[in-house]
């Protein structure tokens, strides 16, 4: 977990262009004009040329040389192919691009043109994401999903013929009208499609999704009042942990669980706190101070940057990028918390030599503590999360956060639900 001088970035593209809103989604992303999308593209591109330029001006050091790209939404591939082709062409003419670079597109299932996966088979893409979320289909019609099962099945098949075989699938537990019955046949199916790695993600209940906003406000649309209880929701986590598991895909983070090897390598960047560079709308980006080859790291400030997540602004370029520098102190709470997030956990020494000793023993004893609340385990040298702190891992992550006003900025990474176009993938 401790952050040494990396020459590698990791590269977010955020395309926030939907054939529909789903009812549960908190992210930046809508259904917009067809004719945006060209121009779009343009900003994007204008954003890769003058990454360099910007960093210098901040003052952050922007690795030349990339082993992870991550196509997020929204719906990537509602983009013409020409325009895909096009913006995957620019992130190999600006950066330094690994031979084995892991390149991920999220997909929406049967939203998956011929010609758009040609492109991007041709490109190089060697990782999709599918978010399914159900593959009962009266479950995924009334979140305002636009597929069923026959469709996802179809694509993994078309995906597979491509030469695309390393494939995530997401599951929401908690969607309305879900049943124990239910979910079991989404795990049912999960494990019969073959896929090497699954995210399965409980429901996010904020104001920045229609179906959250009416659960909120104690309101029937969007079949709110059919909701699971959180105790079944949970229950329903909790068995699909058990029966992967089984499968022999294995959690190594509280919603993301693979076989061995097909961890998610540009997620995993952001919870062991590597650089990356966010692009797109409601894009974020976490890059290290420039400093000279002899000086610690932990003496240097980690910037985080995000743009606007207005359209119009950001087309426009009428609001910059909000930066906020994170200090040594900042830098070890988010150690802790998104440390916990993987099953590794967070080891000591490494905290201690990152950090220094006066530093981590505050935090070290509320570790301690929430272990003897059955909340962590530890081996000594490692804390991690139990079973039950999984569960209530926001209020296990909130013991690490310092009473200040900086805190609302931090809150989001430990929360898990709100993707910010990279502080926390909202897939894998």
């Amino acid at each position: 977990m401790r952050v040494v001088p990396d020459d590698v970035l990791g590269i977010y593209v955020s395309v926030p262009f939907c054939r529909s809103k789903c009812t549960y989604c908190n992210f930046a992303s809508g259904v917009y004009p067809a004719g945006e999308h060209a121009r779009y593209v343009d900003r994007l591109a204008a954003d890769l040329d003058g990454a360099p330029r910007w960093a210098a001006l901040i003052g952050v050091d922007l690795p030349a040389r990339v082993d992870t790209i991550y196509f997020g939404g929204g719906t990537p591939t509602l983009l013409e192919p020409p325009l895909l082709a096009r913006l995957l062409a620019s992130i190999r003419n600006h950066f330094k691009v690994d031979s084995d670079v892991e390149i991920t597109v999220e997909c929406a299932p049967g939203q998956l043109p011929d010609e758009a996966l040609g492109v991007l088979a041709a490109a190089g893409v060697n990782r999709v994401s599918l978010g399914v979320q159900s593959f009962v289909d009266r479950e995924a019609r009334g979140s305002g999903r636009l597929h069923d099962r026959a469709a996802v099945e179809q694509d993994l098949r078309r995906l597979r013929g491509a030469g695309i075989a390393n494939m995530n699938v997401d599951l929401i537990a908690g969607l309305a009208g879900q049943t124990p019955d239910s979910w079991e046949s989404s795990l049912d199916a999960l494990l019969a499609s073959g896929v090497n790695h699954a995210s399965v993600y409980m429901l996010e209940v904020d104001e920045y999704s229609r179906l959250g906003r009416e659960l909120l406000s104690g309101g029937a649309r969007y079949r709110a009042a059919l909701v699971p209880t959180e105790d079944a929701i949970a229950e329903m986590y909790t068995r699909a942990v058990e029966r992967l598991a089984g499968a022999g895909i294995s959690q190594y983070e509280i919603s993301n669980f693979s076989r061995p090897g097909c961890e998610s390598r540009h997620n995993l960047r952001y919870w062991q706190r590597r650089p990356y560079l966010g692009i797109g709308l409601d894009a974020s980006s976490m890059l290290s101070a420039r400093r000279e080859a002899d000086e610690p790291v932990a003496d240097k400030y980690v910037l985080r940057s995000s743009t606007t997540s207005d359209l119009r602004a950001y087309l426009d370029e009428t609001e910059a990028p909000e930066t906020s520098w994170l200090s040594p102190a900042r830098q070890h709470e988010e150690a802790w918390f998104l440390g916990l997030r993987l099953n590794t956990g967070v080891n000591i020494e490494e905290l201690e030599g990152e950090f220094g000793c006066a530093l981590v023993e505050p935090a070290l004893e509320t570790a301690h503590r929430l272990a003897g609340m059955g909340l962590l385990e530890t081996d000594g040298g490692t804390f991690r999360l139990t079973a039950q702190g999984r569960l209530l891992s926001n209020e296990v992550f909130q013991e690490f956060l310092a009473a200040s006003g900086e805190d609302r900025i931090v809150v989001a990474l430990a929360n898990g639900g709100s993707d910010e176009a990279g502080l926390v993938p909202h897939s894998a």
